[in-house]
C-alpha cells in the first residue's frame, strides 16, 4: 500500500482587506506591515460565513475533481483553530453533513498552524491500518472572527481560507506521503493563546475581558520558536530519509511571516527561492495555509512528478512538524 494525496483543492473568501484599508482602522501602515511580515493583503469572510462553510466548498471541489460520490469518504478530518462552535459540535461533523458524506466519521484536530501537517499523518496512519480507505483532510480557518482588530501587532497577520486533500492508497504514481515528524514544545504553550472559551476561562456566567476571546501572542518568543522549528523539522526529516536539505525540490512552510521563513533559510544556507510563499496575498491562514499553498503551486505548474517536497508547520501549542512528500 502506497498512501498519499490523490486530490487537492482550496477556497478563500472573495473579500480582500489590503494593508492600506487596514491602516485606516488601526495605527499601522502598508510599509510597516510589509517590512515586518511580507504581507500585502488578506482574505476576510463575511459575518455569516464560518470555518465549516469554507471547508465545505474546498471539500466538495476535491470530491468533484476526484470523481467520487460523497458516500465514498470514510472520514472527514478538519484541522481548525477557529471552529464554528467551541468545543462542540465539531466543525468536521457540520462539514460531513454539508458534503453529504453519509458513511463517514468526523472529528476536529486542534494543532494550531501545524494542523494540516498533523492531519496528513493521522490520515495516513488510519488508511495504513486498514480501518479507513479514503479520508478527507481539511484545514479551514476564519481567524478574522477571533482577531483583536485593535491590536496592531496581531491583527495585521491573519486571514481566512480553507484547503482540502483526499488521502488514500494512491499507488506508487501518486503524491506519496513518505514520512512525517510531529513535535510540540508545550512548555511555551502560553506564548500563543485564545485564553477564554474553555473550562479554565469560560464565557459565562461572568464574562471575562472580551480581549481574552481573541488571539494573544508573545511575538518575540513565537518568532524564535518558529525559526528553530522550521530548521529542526527540515533537518530531522532529511536526516531520517537520507536527503540533504539542498536536494529538496520545494519546501512548503506554514505561511506565517516572511521574516521567519527568510531567517530559517539563512540558517540552513538554502536559497529563499526553494521556499514557496504566497502569504503576501493570503496572510496567515493557520491550518489552511499549507494546502492553499500546495494548490496554488499545482495551478502554477510548479509541481512535477517525482519532485520531493517538505511541508513544515509551526504554531499554537507550540506544535510543529512536517511531511516529506514525493509528488
Amino acid at each position: 500500500m502506497t498512501i498519499g494525496i490523490s486530490e487537492l483543492s482550496s477556497y478563500v473568501p472573495p473579500r480582500i482587506l489590503s494593508n492600506e484599508e487596514l491602516s485606516k482602522q488601526v495605527d499601522t501602515s502598508d510599509e510597516w506591515i510589509q517590512s515586518h511580515t511580507g504581507i500585502r493583503e488578506r482574505r476576510i469572510s463575511d459575518d455569516g460565513t464560518f470555518a465549516s462553510d469554507l471547508a465545505i466548498v474546498a471539500g466538495s471541489e476535491v470530491l468533484k475533481r476526484r470523481g467520487l460520490d460523497p458516500g465514498d469518504v470514510d472520514l472527514v478530518l478538519v484541522a481548525t483553530s477557529s471552529p464554528d462552535y467551541n468545543p462542540f459540535p465539531s466543525t468536521a461533523s457540520l462539514v460531513q453533513e454539508g458534503l453529504g458524506c453519509k458513511n463517514a466519521g468526523a472529528f476536529d484536530l486542534q494543532a494550531g498552524c501545524s494542523g494540516f501537517v498533523y492531519g496528513l499523518e493521522s490520515a495516513k496512519g488510519m488508511v495504513a491500518g486498514g480501518s479507513m480507505k479514503r479520508i478527507l483532510v481539511i484545514g479551514s480557518e476564519v481567524l478574522s472572527k477571533i482577531t483583536n482588530w485593535k491590536d496592531r501587532n496581531t491583527c495585521v497577520l491573519f486571514g481566512d481560507g480553507a484547503g482540502a486533500a483526499l488521502v488514500e492508497d494512491t499507488g506508487p504514481e501518486g503524491h506519496v506521503i513518505l514520512d512525517s515528524w510531529l513535535k510540540s514544545k508545550g512548555s511555551d504553550a502560553g506564548a500563543l493563546t485564545r485564553e477564554a472559551g474553555g473550562t479554565r476561562v469560560p464565557g459565562a456566567p461572568e464574562s471575562p475581558d472580551p480581549r481574552k476571546f481573541t488571539i494573544s501572542m508573545n511575538g518575540k518568543k513565537v518568532y524564535l520558536f518558529a525559526v528553530d522549528a522550521i530548521v529542526r523539522t527540515i533537518k530531522a526529516l532529511c536526516e531520517r530519509n537520507g536527503n540533504a536539505p539542498e536536494e529538496l525540490d520545494w519546501i512548503v512552510p506554514h505561511q506565517a511571516n516572511a521574516r521567519i521563513i527568510e531567517a530559517a533559510a539563512a540558517r540552513l544556507k538554502l536559497p529563499i527561492e526553494k521556499f514557496f510563499m504566497n502569504l503576501d496575498r493570503f496572510a496567515n491562514t493557520s491550518a489552511a495555509s499549507i494546502p492553499i499553498a500546495l494548490e496554488e503551486m499545482r495551478e502554477r505548474s510548479l509541481l512535477s512528478p517525482g519532485q520531493t517536497l517538505l511541508t513544515v508547520g509551526f504554531g499554537a501549542g507550540l506544535s510543529y512538524g512536517g511531511n516529506l512528500i514525493r509528488w
